[in-house]
């Protein structure tokens, strides 16, 4: 069993256009903005938003550090251009640098995070100017996982893919159209020289989401899990990474209120 189980990518991306639309309706904006990073992911959304209004109404950025890469720009502005929406770029390296100093940060993991919620800034910011929606990129791997900045990547007004394995939104890209290079590289947030996805999480996304989807969605038991061929190592670490950011799917605890329903 695997993650591309019954999954007809036509009639998914009609389904996510509709979605699309009944967001941004529904909050009464005029436009959307996304943060497209030249990866599979925004890629993918970008196709689906322009698929559901208008290329004229969404607003994609290009947010490079001075550690990305040239390629990512490249292949960010081709779909961009592809979908016919207006790129804009934005380079936060200042931003960065400025908070960088300040902090005195020389921990890249904490360099990285401020990164994710800098981008976050600015999409907000360009949001309220045109009237828009922040539009996330997030699938449901990295969801379960926990593989995101909160406040950072993990900030929107709503999920397209999130519903989404990363193995089912590869076939999607596919039928979208979105450029072979972009599907097969590397997955990379960029943060630092040579970072992967896949080599933060430990694993591939594959064997992440061939383990979600019997641990989660069927509710199998670790050791059915194994039994079925999962190797023992990624469904430990799965389950390490699942419960380490749990309170990353949970709205934040408060008590309730003082009153009758305290006993107070």
């Amino acid at each position: 069993m695997n993650a591309e189980r019954p999954f007809h990518p036509a009639a998914e991306a009609d389904r996510i256009a509709g979605f699309i639309r009944e967001q941004l309706e529904g909050a009464g904006r005029s436009a959307l903005v996304l943060g497209m990073s030249g990866g599979l992911d925004s890629s993918v959304v970008a196709l689906l938003c322009a698929r559901a209004i208008e290329g004229s109404r969404v607003h994609a950025l290009i947010l490079p550090h001075r550690k990305s890469t040239t390629e990512s720009s490249i292949h960010a502005r081709k779909v961009a251009a592809d979908a016919g929406i207006q790129a804009e770029t934005i380079d936060i390296t200042p931003a960065v640098d400025v908070l960088k100093s300040t902090l005195e940060l020389d921990d890249r993991r904490r360099l990285g995070n401020v990164m994710a919620r800098i981008r976050m800034i600015v999409l907000f910011d360009w949001s309220e100017a045109v009237d828009g929606l922040v539009v996330g990129t997030g699938n449901r791997t990295e969801w379960l996982l926990g593989y995101s900045t909160l406040h950072g990547d993990a900030a929107c007004a709503f999920l397209p893919i999130g519903h989404l394995y990363k193995s089912q939104v590869r076939r999607l890209a596919r039928h979208l159209g979105v450029p072979e290079q972009i599907i097969a590289k590397p997955p990379s947030a960029e943060l630092w020289r040579g970072q992967t996805d896949e080599g933060e999480l430990g694993l591939s996304y594959d064997d992440a989401d061939r383990a979600l989807v019997e641990l989660i969605d069927e509710g199998k038991s670790p050791e059915d899990a194994i039994a079925d061929g999962i190797p023992e190592s990624v469904v430990e670490r799965v389950l390490e990474l699942i419960r380490g950011s749990e309170f990353k799917r949970r709205q934040p605890p408060a008590l309730e209120p003082v009153g009758e329903r305290s006993g107070r």
